[in-house]
């Protein structure tokens, strides 16, 4: 009960006399919103650089793409919660037929129902790709992907979302990119096989659909990560696909070198 009513207290403190950046800050270090685990990858996610880089801001509406087990939901839905809205998008049930969509969609799904307190009265799921759309014409502030878009590719819906994310964004709106990335020395086969995505192919993609990239950052990258392994990105940690064969050398490179790239939609 002391835990509950400290946490209370601390999300009224952070609602009210907080800036926006001091209040994301607090959310990422508290303990009692995310795991311990959870805040262990915050040394290659880099959530609050990342997220600031973005220029998220607590009034904003903010559509997660693939939110997956909830590691960015349990720092954006709190964040959100006082003045914003938060979004969960995951693929349209017309694409679940894949059993890890079906097993993502669900997990994520327990989470969104289990903790109301967390997320608000406001937030809210969508649908994406199959015919589903993310939201209404010009509606988002801020779309956030992260380590995505080699699945976009095996999914034959890399073009289709770049239209629908493009289309849902307010103009001015920010599509905020992390994915990992392919090194130029070795091209990967295809990104899907791999989950490494060429930086220069994902810039035109998006620039295709109406995209301007407004900036990039080195926030999460990694320049020991060759991106040329046995089992592409999932060599090496949290998955590390080949079990105890080299783990400590796989645990030393650490995650993966991920690009941080921010597209605006233009004003006009």
């Amino acid at each position: 009960m002391r835990l509950v009513i400290a946490l209370t207290l601390g999300l009224v403190f952070i609602g009210q006399s907080a800036s926006a950046d001091e209040a994301l800050k607090i959310i990422i270090g508290n303990h009692g919103l995310r795991s311990e685990r959870e805040i262990a990858r915050d040394t290659y996610r880099h959530p609050y650089e990342t997220l600031t880089f973005f220029g998220i801001k607590s009034d904003m509406t903010v559509a997660e793409i693939q939110p997956g087990g909830g590691w960015y939901t349990n720092i954006l839905a709190p964040y959100l919660k006082e003045e914003g809205i938060y979004i969960g998008v995951n693929y349209s049930p017309n694409l679940m037929q894949d059993p890890r969509r079906k097993q993502s969609y669900q997990r994520w799904g327990e989470l969104f129902t289990a903790d109301k307190e967390k997320f608000g009265p406001r937030a809210k799921t969508a649908f994406m790709g199959g015919g589903s759309l993310i939201g209404d014409e010009n509606s988002i502030d801020l779309i956030l992907t992260t380590r995505e878009w080699h699945n976009y590719i095996a999914s034959g819906l890399t073009n289709v979302l770049a239209h629908e994310f493009f289309r849902t964004l307010k103009p001015g709106g920010v599509l905020g990119v992390v994915q990992h990335r392919a090194n130029p020395k070795h091209p990967p086969r295809v990104g899907q096989n791999t989950g490494y995505v060429s930086e220069k192919f994902l810039i035109d993609v998006l620039e295709g659909a109406g995209f301007k990239l407004e900036a990039k950052s080195e926030i999460n990258a990694n320049p020991r990560d060759t991106a040329n392994w046995p089992r592409g990105v999932w060599t090496l940690p949290p998955s590390l696909a080949l079990r105890d064969e080299n783990r400590d050398y796989y645990l030393d490179i650490g995650e993966s070198d991920r690009m941080t790239l921010k597209f605006v939609k233009p004003a006009s």
